[in-house]
């Protein structure tokens, strides 16, 4: 039976005007995610409306394929830019923009949409086989494994992105935890740090916080007196280096689509954070030595980062499609179409429309190899970009940056928002505080505020549940090691042993 169904989703992808659909859907995608602010969610939500009167399911692969290419398209301008187009892509940007200034932004290019290729392709194999393992995973998070999992995600991020201390990344991923904090609290709405201001009491946007971090301080960096950075290598295609290099990590690729996979299915995380982790298991398993290397232009940290965050899609897909609970802010998204186009996920949905777990399965698959051909013969025009001076690319870069902020709610507050974070973008990276934890902290922060909060009230102020579910212990365990590693307790312990 199971045969049946894939073969009947082939013949419908197939059709000449789903498959005409696909590439248009994949290629608006991939250009969404390369503008900065234009998020996979934003990208989702816009093209919802527009397929209301499309047959089912050629709307479905309209809403999958500018998914797939929303994801991937965003690794193009942090590479070539340092701009993250996707919050999903912040990570690419730490390897990916100084092999762009060695003059191999077209080897990275091919490595991040290789990788994200492979990895979306192999997170479709685990929704095919390990749905209801992983479904029953994902069931056994409550509020204090959520409340942990943020603290993890955000100790990680500061620990890897930390050039000189890993405190430093910490205290910045905390600054973070705390701009989040603004605006109605989710679990008894009360105004929190808004001071009566109306803008302030709505919260503080993801997008306009990500553009002015990570787009200001490239947009001042251009425009600095006796600038050396302003002229960048010229950038070949290495393609055959590219499939080499791929060759030689296909086991960091496995392991990354099989970690992007597991944070997806867990609701409410989503494809940034399996980025951090991908590239943090990447970096602490390689030798000693190439550790160093992390950061200064490794292309195993583009590969581990985009082989994460595209499985990340197919790790979302489960809980939708098993449970109706998104696992990302896109998959919400999503979910919300597939109610509108008639299907009704949850443990309902294999008796009463089995064939769309299949559907949905090779739908993802051919837009992810769509992307993947879409995206490298877009790369052999934008990494021309490379060749512009800065300092005439900057100001159509804050253009967009403009745009891109004031198109979230169509709120001027938000330009200013981007502004005032630009400022402090700027300071953080002259204090040499990365910038990514900061970001993380205040995508988790919701996340973790509320869990922790709620978790509270169930026990009625008691944390005694952090030290009695399996869960809890192992996410206890693994931050104190972490914490006291990067101390250096264990070297001094090692140290006296000596």
């Amino acid at each position: 039976m199971a045969l049946q169904y894939i073969s009947t989703a082939f013949a419908t992808v197939f059709q000449p005007m789903n498959l005409l659909v696909m590439c248009l859907s994949t290629l608006a995608g991939l250009v969404m995610g390369m503008l900065p602010g234009l998020s996979a969610t934003m990208a989702i939500a816009l093209l919802t409306g527009l397929t209301y009167n499309f047959p089912t399911q050629t709307a479905i692969i309209a809403l999958l394929s500018i998914y797939v290419g929303a994801i991937s398209g965003g690794c193009q301008s942090a590479i070539l830019l340092n701009i993250p187009g996707t919050p999903a892509s912040a990570a690419t940007a730490l390897d990916g923009h100084p092999l762009a200034k060695q003059g191999r932004g077209g080897l990275a290019i091919f490595l991040a949409t290789t990788s994200s290729f492979l990895g979306t392709f192999l997170s479709v194999i685990f929704v095919m086989t390990l749905t209801p393992v992983l479904t029953k995973l994902a069931l056994k998070f409550t509020s204090w494994e959520f409340f942990l999992l943020s603290i993890f995600g955000i100790l990680i991020c500061g620990t890897i992105t930390s050039t000189e201390s890993q405190i430093k990344g910490w205290i910045a991923g905390i600054l973070g935890l705390m701009v989040s904090m603004i605006g109605l609290d989710s679990v008894n709405t009360v105004a929190r740090f808004s001071y009566g201001n109306v803008n302030m009491m709505s919260g503080i946007q993801l997008i306009p916080v990500m553009i002015g971090l990570f787009g200001f301080p490239e947009i001042l960096k251009a425009f600095k007196l006796n600038n050396d950075e302003q002229v960048i290598p010229s950038s070949k295609f290495e393609a055959k280096e590219g499939f080499r290099l791929m060759g030689r990590n296909m086991v960091k690729v496995i392991r990354s689509a099989a970690i992007g996979v597991g944070v997806g299915i867990i609701p409410g995380v989503g494809e940034d954070t399996a980025g951090w982790l991908s590239y943090w298991a990447t970096k602490s398993l390689s030798p000693e030595e190439e550790k160093k290397t992390f950061g200064s232009g490794n292309p195993r940290g583009v590969i581990s980062v985009e082989a994460g965050n595209n499985a990340c899609i197919g790790g979302a897909i489960i809980p939708v499609l098993s449970l109706a609970v998104p696992g990302s802010a896109p998959a919400a998204v999503l979910l919300a179409a597939f109610y509108m186009h008639g299907y009704r996920p949850g443990p309902l949905l294999m008796t009463e429309s089995p064939s769309f777990l299949y559907n949905v399965c090779i739908y993802i698959a051919i837009a992810s190899f769509c992307t993947w051909l879409l995206a490298l013969v877009l790369s052999k025009g934008t990494v021309k970009i490379l060749g512009i001076p800065k300092k005439y690319l900057m100001p159509i870069i804050y253009t967009l940056c403009v745009i891109g902020s004031y198109l979230i709610n169509y709120n001027m507050f938000d330009v200013k928002v981007m502004f005032v974070f630009g400022i402090f973008g700027t300071l953080l990276t002259s204090l040499h505080f990365p910038a990514a934890p900061f970001l993380l902290g205040v995508i988790l922060g919701p996340m973790c505020d509320s869990n922790l909060r709620r978790a509270l009230n169930l026990s009625d102020g008691s944390l005694a549940p952090l030290v009695q579910r399996p869960i809890c212990i192992f996410f206890l365990v693994l931050i104190v090691v972490m914490i006291l590693a990067q101390l250096g307790v264990f070297k001094k312990l090692m140290g006296k042993k000596a």
